[in-house]
């Protein structure tokens, strides 16, 4: 097994709902360490940055003013196998097909609206640290 890392966002949905902590003991229940976190709120700038690789898509607009209505928490998450690991927590995309004891089983408003957000790579996990996370913030 490899520790790796992998970056987490806590969407508009669960903060404004109060269930960080909740949240939070899901993926520690799963065996992640948070090694990283805080409560931002994200300007349309960073929301349209971070999801780029969506511009195209025709729900971008949505997606960036949603991630950037209200505070969101970013997190590093550590453990062996990070990322498929926190995958697998955080459940499907679409809440309707995620399944029992998922985050997004248990907390998604919607499709739109599913809690969480996690790296899907190595590569991708490094550059969405960077972008919110300077090394010094990061203790584990």
């Amino acid at each position: 097994m490899t520790t790796q890392r992998t970056f987490s966002i806590l969407k508009p949905d669960v903060t404004q709902r109060n269930l960080t902590g909740a949240v939070n003991a899901k993926i520690e229940a799963a065996g992640l360490r948070i090694i990283a976190q805080k409560r931002i709120h994200m300007s349309l700038k960073q929301a349209e940055t971070f999801y780029a690789v969506h511009s195209a898509r025709p729900f971008f607009g949505e997606l960036t003013q949603m991630m950037s209505a209200a505070p969101v928490v970013v997190q590093v998450l550590e453990a062996d196998n990070a990322i498929a690991r926190y995958r697998e927590v955080m459940g499907a995309t679409n809440p309707a097909n995620a399944a029992p004891g998922t985050i997004r089983k248990e907390f998604a408003v919607s499709m739109g609206e599913n809690s969480v957000h996690g790296s899907d790579a190595e590569e991708t996990a490094a550059i969405e640290i960077a972008q919110f996370f300077a090394g010094n913030e990061i203790v584990g």
